[in-house]
């Protein structure tokens, strides 16, 4: 069939059965004044023969009240609002004007001035959880019995630690930081003072873990919500955090003259003014997508509005006969997958013979606020597979999907095989998961007034920025990601040498509003996917219907996508499933290239019909095997390829899919 004419920026034509796509944004009016507006009604009324109803009282407080919007949307910088106010107040051919739009406008503007404070953390779901905690905890004198007890308890052992510590130095401590609690593992912990103020510290952490969880009636969310944010609170007055408290860098300290706080303020003001400007952090200008990452080369042979396909150049006179569609998520840059040519897994499959497809995501602006979740399945999955198909055509597709691009790549393979559309060979997913009931910590961010607070916050901008997701992350991981590194750059006045991940990190993307709001709403508080209920093309999907054998990889340490959560792939799939347990965490475990010092995977393939193993059956039962777990996938791709032939060419010009510019492309460099 003859393609429609490309011109370089093509968009797809309309896939049957899918949503329709969006337009890129809604009509925005010339913004006038409430004055002007009722003079132009008025005139219209005198045509018709009759005047505009609109009272005298209303008239005088939109003069009024307007001024005032004006000026704080100045201040907040949220002048869509104030413009959604001031056409709601404007009469029309009715009688009397809408009056919900403009009361609603001014929350919004409220709710956004807020979450510029908060993160986009709602500060009214945060109350409410700790009312709910505090309200049963009043009501438990059982549970107040209980707590006192332990405080005794733990105040008694902690004065028999000290007299003992203070006659025997080599007394053991009465309480050990968790595993995964790295802050007191310096041997100066152990002198004194300090090893006292420590562990002080971790009975007082641990006393409030007992009084924010077990208490009667509060909700699990809640509880889970409380003891976080309970958490964070203690973490701030760590004794780690401050210098006479530190015996590391109370020892730096003395030892440099106080030279390192003096680097350490330096650090933080040229940080504030990176921040301030919107520039990257510190030492990430060194890894340039194009220049020092992203280097596989390729070229771009197809873009639409919101992805650009990138076909990348073989590096063998024969390649596997099924092509590699690789989907990210669109909340990072691609070339997390393709870093330093010694950690690149495109390269790495290049190099093995297969051709690698990726798709590019473009950064949403304001102007992309109303692209949809149907958006990003016709145009970052149907319409990739529209092109491969003709510049390898008669062959299958070996489909990978990564995080959030694993979700949308199931949402695809499920609609595809509901259409008996046999294009897809296998299917991998890594990280990514499509039950969200079990979500790990992200969950304590996800309730219908977070995510109410969080819409609002998002509908002015039109997408919700980085920096308002990465507090989100970051708080997750605190200690890592928070607390140490102040500690290290502005205490200690060190800087942690930037690593081509780090800057990748450091280089993120926009997500627009309805999509966000959608993937939010529909997958992620309502699981709206394994519960029947998400629909494409206005009938609901199943994952029970794909039939390709499909790979899925967790990592044990990630605290986006929990193993666990993404283990339920196999209470869902009817298919042969291959589950791979990987060491590492979200993206760290992904970029494990071979050679990577200790990492090491679990492995065990079912086949279709197979009994379910529940997470710890399967854990215990799956061996622990040294090494990447990139060899044994692409050993599983390749027994499930058809054999080898000669390589396609780049781009199929006869086709209307021409080479548009060598890779990493324009997508990848947008701010």
């Amino acid at each position: 069939m003859t393609q429609p004419a490309n011109g370089g920026d093509r968009e797809p034509p309309a896939v049957a059965g899918a949503a329709p796509e969006a337009p890129s944004t809604l009509p925005r009016q010339k913004r006038e004044a409430p004055r002007a507006l009722r003079e132009r009604a008025a005139r219209r009324g005198a045509k018709g023969g009759q005047a505009p109803a609109w009272p005298a009282l209303w008239q005088a407080g939109a003069d009024q009240l307007v001024p005032v919007m004006e000026k704080y949307a100045e201040l907040f910088g949220l002048r869509r609002w104030v413009d959604t106010a001031v056409r709601s107040m404007a009469p029309g051919a009715a009688d009397a004007p809408d009056l919900s739009e403009g009361p609603r406008s001014i929350d919004r503007l409220v709710h956004a001035a807020v979450g510029k404070a908060t993160l986009s953390i709602s500060p009214v779901s945060l109350a409410l959880a700790y009312f709910d905690w505090a309200a049963h905890l009043a009501m438990s004198p059982g549970k107040q019995a209980i707590l006192a007890e332990k405080a005794l308890r733990k105040a008694t052992r902690f004065g028999i630690h000290v007299s003992r510590a203070l006659a025997e130095p080599a007394t053991p401590p009465c309480i050990a930081p968790l595993p995964q609690d790295r802050r007191f593992d310096h041997p100066d912990w152990q002198k004194f003072p300090f090893r006292f103020i420590y562990q002080s510290f971790l009975l007082t952490q641990q006393w409030w873990h007992n009084a924010t969880t077990g208490v009667h009636g509060v909700s699990r969310h809640h509880e889970q919500m409380v003891s976080f944010g309970t958490r964070q609170l203690l973490d701030v007055v760590s004794p780690s955090n401050f210098v006479p408290t530190n015996p590391e860098l109370l020892q730096v300290t003395m030892k440099q003259g106080a030279r390192n706080l003096a680097q350490g303020a330096f650090n933080w003001v040229e940080d504030w003014e990176r921040a301030i400007a919107g520039r990257p952090p510190v030492g990430s200008e060194a890894f340039r997508p194009g220049r020092e990452v992203a280097l596989t080369p390729g070229v771009v042979v197809y873009r639409n509005r919101l992805i650009e396909l990138i076909q990348y150049k073989p590096a063998t006179s024969e390649v596997h006969a099924e092509p590699v569609l690789i989907v990210p998520a669109w909340i990072m840059k691609y070339y997390i997958l393709d870093l330093s040519p010694h950690n690149s897994l495109v390269k790495y499959l290049v190099e093995r013979g297969h051709t690698v497809f990726m798709v590019s995501w473009h950064n949403p602006g304001a102007d992309d606020r109303d692209l949809g979740m149907g958006d990003y399945l016709g145009l970052g999955v149907l319409s990739p597979l529209r092109a491969i198909r003709a510049i390898v055509p008669g062959r299958k597709v070996d489909a990978v999907g990564y995080c959030l691009g694993g979700t949308l790549l199931a949402i695809a393979a499920a609609w595809l095989a509901r259409k008996q559309d046999e294009q897809l060979n296998t299917v991998s997913l890594f990280a990514a998961q499509v039950d969200f009931t079990e979500a790990g910590e992200l969950t304590l961010f996800m309730d219908e007034s977070q995510l109410a607070h969080l819409e609002d916050t998002m509908w002015d901008q039109g997408y919700l920025d980085s920096k308002q997701m990465a507090g989100a992350f970051q708080l997750l991981r605190s200690n890592d990601l928070i607390w140490s590194r102040l500690v290290r750059d502005y205490l200690r006045g060190e800087r942690e040498p930037m690593t081509d991940l780090m800057a990748w990190n450091a280089d993120a993307t926009r997500l627009p509003y309805r999509m966000h709001s959608e993937y939010l709403r529909r997958l992620f508080l309502n699981n709206d996917l394994v519960e029947g209920r998400y629909e494409v093309g206005s009938k609901p999907l199943s994952l029970g219907d794909i039939r390709v054998p499909v790979f899925a990889v967790a990592t044990e340490s990630d605290h986006v996508a929990p193993w666990r959560s993404v283990y339920k792939l196999n209470l869902l799939l009817d298919t042969a499933v291959s589950f791979l347990l990987t060491s590492g965490g979200h993206n760290a475990g992904i970029v494990s290239e071979p050679g990577h010092p200790h990492r090491s995977y679990r492995l065990l393939q079912r086949k279709a019909g197979d009994r379910y193993l529940d997470p710890e059956t399967w854990y215990a039962s799956a061996s622990a095997t040294e090494g990447s777990w990139w060899a044994p996938w692409a050993e599983w791709l390749e027994a499930h390829d058809s054999g080898k032939s000669p390589p396609p060419n780049l781009g199929a010009a006869d086709k209307d899919y021409p080479p548009l510019g060598p890779a990493p492309g324009r997508y990848v460099l947008e701010a």
